[in-house]
């Protein structure tokens, strides 16, 4: 597996790093460290003086140097092999640009199959003003991303939220063949949206009810159940939900309930319309998870 990993010198870039300790089993041919060099940002800064631009851009790529060594050391102790041969391949990179486009094009560039930067956690109110970095690279990103939360040195208990789609399945692939090691457990997660509505319901009979939600609740456990084979076939300790209830809400309570490192969902490719607007299912958790979450994209079913 490639992993690029975006690092700006923050607590939370930081332990985006310090997450390669949680694959360090898989052990990943490539990671390389990229810190960006926000030129709009620099151009502010220095207005317009170009003496004084040349200086900024000076320091600020003197201070990315410096940021990427140590980086790159942390990622050796974290990988394991601050005293073995190393296994894993890293590399420092030092780009310019604005930071999202910068990181989705050194990852498309790369050919990378994840990539791993942190979270300033930013209020619900705020982030949807202004969106938060993570957000904008996890809408442009041409493979799967791990927002990173809260340091996490290895994966216990891993949640799976899948529905009955093409994506859900990539994502329980990807987990099982790059992330997820064997002393692991994951719950895999299906929270269904009724097909009746609150209203409607008040007027049918419990029998009716039933008659219409029977169906729903059935496909989405045998999904489950498809899912499910495929991790005990790995090898794997899997754990099982199907429920009915809102899809937000239910797997951020779970969440929030079984204290897991790490939320996976997958994600449909975005046209570029449809990334101008907020509110799809992976957006929303990646806002309201209480956990590290990784978007997988772009994966094999």
């Amino acid at each position: 597996m490639r992993i690029l990993c975006a690092v700006d010198g923050s607590e939370h870039s930081q332990w985006g790093v310090q997450a390669l300790e949680a694959l360090a089993s898989r052990e990943p041919e490539q990671v390389a460290l990229l810190h960006v060099v926000d030129k709009p940002a620099l151009q502010a800064l220095a207005g317009k003086n170009p003496v004084r631009e040349r200086q900024v851009l000076a320091a600020m790529e003197k201070a990315g140097g410096g940021l990427l060594r140590d980086a790159a050391r942390s990622a050796h102790v974290a990988l394991g092999q601050a005293a073995t041969a190393p296994r894993s391949t890293i590399q420092t990179i030092l780009a310019h640009g604005p930071l999202a486009k910068t990181i989705a094009r050194e990852a498309r560039r790369l050919k990378a199959d994840l990539i791993i930067m942190g979270s300033r956690g930013l209020s619900d109110i705020k982030g949807f003003l202004l969106g938060s970095i993570s957000r904008q690279v996890a809408s442009m990103a041409p493979c799967s991303v791990w927002i990173v939360k809260q340091p996490t040195h290895k994966l216990l208990h891993v949640t799976l939220a899948v529905d009955d789609s093409k994506p859900s399945r990539a994502a329980a692939k990807f987990l099982r063949s790059y992330l997820l090691p064997e002393t692991a457990t994951v719950t895999i997660l299906s929270s269904v949206e009724s097909p009746v509505t609150d209203f409607a319901a008040r007027y049918l009979s419990e029998s009716q009810l039933a008659e219409l939600t029977k169906p729903v609740m059935e496909r989405a456990a045998a999904f489950v159940n498809s899912v499910r084979n495929a991790f005990i076939k790995d090898g794997f300790l899997v754990v099982t939900q199907v429920q009915m209830d809102h899809v937000i809400e239910a797997i951020v309570k779970h969440i929030e309930a079984n204290r897991d490192e790490l939320l996976v969902i997958g994600s449909r490719d975005l046209t570029k319309s449809e990334r101008l607007h907020l509110g799809s299912v992976s957006e929303s958790l990646l806002r309201h998870a209480p956990c590290s979450v990784l978007i997988v994209r772009g994966a094999r079913a």
